[in-house]
């Protein structure tokens, strides 16, 4: 029987996992791809404190890598398929077996949001991506197309520039969610071309893209534009789907916590992305991993199983 097991290794389950181990608990984290999540497809992170000039997304989990397992934080590659309420503990379902514990902290993150259109679903790895700094090398001279109008469509805009000889920005609005200082960058870069209050109907391709079909919202006219790749930044949704009958969801699929990380189900918690949040950024979600630690520690004192 496990004193607490932590769901995802992103910097809420890797700090969660820091805590929980300085606080003696009989641990263990559960990561079923790769430590770091999202993070690890920034460039560059420039706002986490104690990094003058950033850092790479893929460097600053491996320095949260290294010290969660220099405290001793068992980490295990291994994916949860169930969670099952039992007598006021739990049961996992694991790829690798069966685990008991006393409680859960879910850390799962989020994943990128499809656009839902024709094409997508049948060409994804085949152009269709979701993550510039993973596949924008791929593309190198080749005309591709970012679908946002978002801070992370207009950054990953900016990155595939350095590959790409030719960006489109497609996004739904007449402007872009961005600072004037932002908008302005766009405007100087001569790779980048802004297509406003337009959306995407449509990819087209056999075995890979060749292009998509756009609809402008103004007008309703339609034409095609010809691309090699297109990049989709329309949002998120959360890896709720473990607790989804368990916990309270909001409409979005978010997990609902009080401010001590506790969802609706006693002995649950959750910390980062996956929780309802006002703001989804690396230092949040350490703060969700250390509070969703210490109140679960609390827990356990109160749990009989």
């Amino acid at each position: 029987m496990k004193d607490l097991v932590i769901i995802g290794g992103g910097p809420g389950g890797l700090t969660a996992g820091i805590y929980a181990v300085r606080s003696g608990l009989d641990v263990v984290l559960y990561e079923r791809g790769a430590l770091g999540g999202n993070v690890l497809n920034a460039e560059k992170v420039e706002n986490y404190p104690g990094f003058p000039g950033g850092i790479s997304g893929p460097d600053l989990i491996a320095r949260m890598e290294e010290h969660a397992r220099q405290v001793g934080l068992p980490i295990e590659f291994n994916e949860v398929h169930e969670i099952t309420p039992e007598n006021g503990c739990f049961r996992l379902r694991t790829r690798e077996g069966e685990v008991s514990t006393r409680t859960v902290i879910i850390a799962t993150g989020t994943g990128p949001r499809p656009l839902g259109v024709e094409g997508e679903e049948r060409l994804r790895g085949r152009g269709v991506s979701y993550c510039a700094v993973c596949d924008g090398a791929f593309f190198r001279d080749q005309p591709v197309a970012v679908v946002g109008g978002g801070d992370a469509a207009v950054e990953e805009a900016h990155y595939l520039s350095r590959f790409a000889s030719k960006v489109y920005l497609v996004h739904p609005r007449a402007t872009i969610r961005r600072f004037r200082v932002e908008r302005s960058r766009i405007e100087k870069n001569p790779k980048i071309e802004m297509i406003p209050n337009t959306e995407v109907t449509g990819i087209k391709g056999d075995k890979a893209v060749e292009g998509l079909v756009l609809k402008n919202r103004e007008s309703g006219e339609t034409r095609d534009l010809q691309v090699d790749g297109v990049f989709v930044y329309v949002g998120i949704k959360p890896n709720s789907y473990l607790v989804e009958k368990l916990v309270d969801l909001d409409d979005r699929g978010f997990i609902i916590t009080d401010d001590r990380m506790r969802t609706s189900w006693p002995g649950i918690f959750a910390a980062g992305d996956v929780r309802r949040t006002p703001l989804r950024q690396i230092a949040t979600a350490v703060a969700d991993g250390a509070t969703a630690a210490i109140w679960a520690e609390k827990q356990i004192a109160h749990v009989s199983c």
